[in-house]
């Protein structure tokens, strides 16, 4: 056989083996990717069974997801941050964590004189001589009086100096005081509670740190949180806010009994319309941060404080949802949780009782879910 005709048989034959590789390596990508649309169509899907839902493995990166909530406290901020003290797990960001931003020096001057305000949903508010809304925060102490909102709890939550501050209009002078910082400055407190402003309110008025981590509150005239009744804003405000409450019966309905031994089921919300509530009647959420697909985590270490994974459910007791919206993943701690539409879904420990909706829209990332699998609407 010649040179010649050796190397076209060669060039024929490595040409027939690049095909077949080539047709090989096709076949593989068109196989993951079918692979991956089951998995996708199926992450939620039912079981042939009436037991507990099938559980889906997330992909390896959870934990590079939510890396951040670890070590800033995650509980749905844009700096992937939430709520917490500056001393506890997660203190320090999970505020709603940033630099004040616009305002900033409005937030970290002197209050003068407090102002009170009607707030819907929150009845009466506190708020300093510009109207920036004041706030108190759980795990401080009245007794005797101690911040416990320090080092990057105190950029999120600056504390309001007490120079300058006297009672206005509906406060009684007797209540306000002062306590030492660590850093040896005055606080203002009021009936105890030191005062803070929420570096995350960009102009007056905002009361965007009500409910945060839900040890956060909008300040009342009287040093209690200004939460009416455990209402969220908007659900019927108080005397004097310019809105008419809800008829009783309304209130009744939006707290409906859960349906008899349904673990996941759908109520009416006069706010929100049919959104999902556990077999307790307690409000379940989604977190922006999460992914449906691939299933990512981004609600980890102190996060999980606030927001709690709800438990897989039977299928056979649901009510009101599709059965093939429900399913249940696998987090990294080897723990089941519940998925709706492939969405992991929590438990907010802020909400005090069923029918609660204080989480939803919580820093524009954590929402109530509809019986279709979607996020609630915003209102407001």
């Amino acid at each position: 056989m010649s040179a010649g005709t050796k190397t076209r048989n060669t060039k024929t034959r490595n040409g027939t083996e690049g095909e077949i590789v080539n047709t090989r390596r096709r076949g593989i990508i068109a196989g993951s990717a079918v692979a991956a649309l089951l998995l996708t169509a199926g992450c939620g899907a039912a079981d042939t069974s009436s037991g507990k839902s099938d559980a889906v493995q997330p992909v390896s990166g959870s934990k590079q997801l939510g890396s951040a909530y670890d070590s800033n406290g995650g509980y749905g901020a844009e700096l992937e941050a939430g709520a917490g003290a500056g001393a506890d797990a997660g203190a320090g960001a999970g505020y709603g964590n940033e630099p004040a931003g616009a305002g900033g020096a409005a937030k970290t001057g002197p209050a003068g004189e407090l102002k009170v305000r009607e707030v819907a949903g929150l009845g009466s508010a506190v708020t300093d001589s510009e109207g920036w809304t004041l706030y108190r925060f759980d795990k401080d102490a009245t007794k005797p009086p101690k911040s416990n909102c320090d080092g990057d709890c105190a950029k999120v939550w600056p504390a309001v100096a007490a120079d300058d501050a006297k009672a206005g209009a509906g406060i009684e002078a007797g209540l306000l005081g002062s306590v030492a910082r660590s850093d040896g400055t005055r606080q203002l407190t009021l009936a105890g509670w030191p005062v803070y402003r929420y570096a995350k309110d960009t102009k007056t008025g905002d009361t965007l740190g009500e409910g945060v981590g839900g040890t956060w509150h909008v300040l009342g005239a009287d040093g209690k949180p200004a939460v009416a009744g455990g209402k969220p804003a908007g659900a019927g405000a108080e005397a004097g806010a310019g809105e008419q409450a809800p008829p009783a019966e309304e209130a009744k309905e939006e707290e409906k009994a859960v349906d008899k031994g349904a673990e996941l089921s759908a109520q009416p919300n006069r706010e929100l319309g049919n959104i999902l509530v556990d077999g307790q009647g307690r409000t379940l959420y989604r977190f922006d941060k999460d992914s449906a697909w691939p299933m990512k985590f981004g609600c980890l270490g102190a996060c999980l404080d606030t927001w709690k994974p709800a438990e897989p459910v039977d299928k056979a007791k649901i009510a009101g949802i599709a059965n093939e919206l429900v399913g249940s993943v696998k987090r990294p701690d080897g723990s089941e949780q519940l998925t709706i539409d492939c969405w992991p879904v929590y438990l907010f420990t802020g909400d005090k009782k069923p029918g609660d909706i204080t989480g939803h829209n919580n820093k524009g990332l954590w929402f109530a879910v509809t019986d279709k699998g979607k996020k609630a609407k915003v209102t407001g």
